[in-house]
């Protein structure tokens, strides 16, 4: 009988385990040694982010994803491209000043919000895992992620295959431990749970957090400054997510609904308490700066007002163990 498929009924898995999958079933994944995060505000030592050069704020279709773009679109904001250009320049200067590597995906004219790197991967202490974008305009970004990770020879912990799921949603709190959000919009239940089954196999702790499909991701209202503490809208936080980080001893520096909603609590900690934020964040600034952290605060309206803060920019690649 003539075989219809090549290799029908093959085990083909392990041709592709040392590439496109180390997540070890049994949770005996080991962590790696030149790659990979364990917090969210240990040493940055790389990031990885979107080239600017195809940006631009995507048209009507993508204002179902985003309560965000609505909001500038209602209040008719336009987008200068030659500003975007120089605000991620500044962008990419506040992480080369602090000593951070900045590696960048290449640009891709189909995908202009490949600049919004943290949507489309995020990083694990086992590796990188690769996610599946809401926005049918935006899930070929996956091809230039897979691309950067194969041509650096950093491995992949494995490729979210339940449904939507977003990097955003996935919030180390502390080594062992971590905040996974989820809207049944950008990010799915079903995934977030396939996520955090895997973290829950490797023995970590995982506290789930469905909210509603406003608020996009949980990054946009918890975001770790440094160890112990991070900046969080207690206006629309779960209540239960509050008790959970009040009970792991979190300090929380209350950032308003109004900044929240302008990605002010969608910041990056660069560890030794340096922070990049935003300068329209200016509450939360002053208060950081008052407990004696550095702050990075580069103008980035272009891009805040399409959706996405510093976070949401920045996937780290590297951060020193805590």
């Amino acid at each position: 009988m003539k075989k219809d498929f090549l290799n029908a009924g093959a085990d083909y898995s392990q041709n592709y385990t040392d590439s496109l999958r180390v997540r070890r079933e049994d949770g005996s994944t080991p962590e790696l040694q030149d790659w990979g995060v364990n917090s969210e505000y240990g040493v940055l030592r790389d990031v990885l982010l979107g080239s600017a050069e195809c940006f631009n704020w995507m048209g009507p279709e993508n204002l179902q994803y985003s309560s965000i773009c609505r909001a500038s679109d209602r209040d008719g904001l336009k987008f200068d491209h030659q500003m975007a250009m120089r605000q991620h320049a500044e962008l990419v200067d506040a992480y080369t000043s602090a000593g951070v590597r900045v590696h960048m995906l290449r640009t891709d004219e189909h995908t202009p919000y490949q600049v919004f790197s943290r949507d489309s991967n995020f990083m694990t202490p086992f590796g990188a895992v690769v996610c599946q974008l809401a926005n049918p305009r935006r899930r070929g970004e996956y091809a230039e992620v897979l691309r950067f990770y194969l041509s650096m020879g950093i491995p992949i912990y494995d490729l979210v295959s339940a449904g939507n799921f977003e990097g955003g949603d996935f919030n180390i709190i502390e080594p062992g431990a971590v905040l996974i959000g989820y809207t049944d919009h950008r990010s799915e239940e079903r995934s977030a749970m396939q996520v955090g089954n895997w973290m829950l196999n490797e023995g970590w702790e995982v506290k789930y957090a469905p909210i509603d499909e406003f608020y996009v991701h949980i990054d946009l209202m918890v975001c770790m400054v440094a160890e112990k503490c991070a900046a969080v809208c207690l206006d629309t936080t779960p209540n239960d997510v509050l008790a959970w980080l009040r009970a792991k001893n979190i300090e929380m520096i209350p950032v308003s609904f109004r900044d929240t909603m302008g990605l002010a609590c969608n910041v990056v900690a660069l560890g030794n308490d340096r922070v990049v934020s935003t300068a329209a964040a200016t509450d939360l600034n002053d208060k950081l700066r008052a407990m004696g952290f550095e702050v990075f605060d580069p103008d980035m309206s272009m891009f805040t007002d399409a959706g996405g803060g510093v976070h949401c920019m920045a996937q780290p690649l590297r951060r020193d163990p805590v």
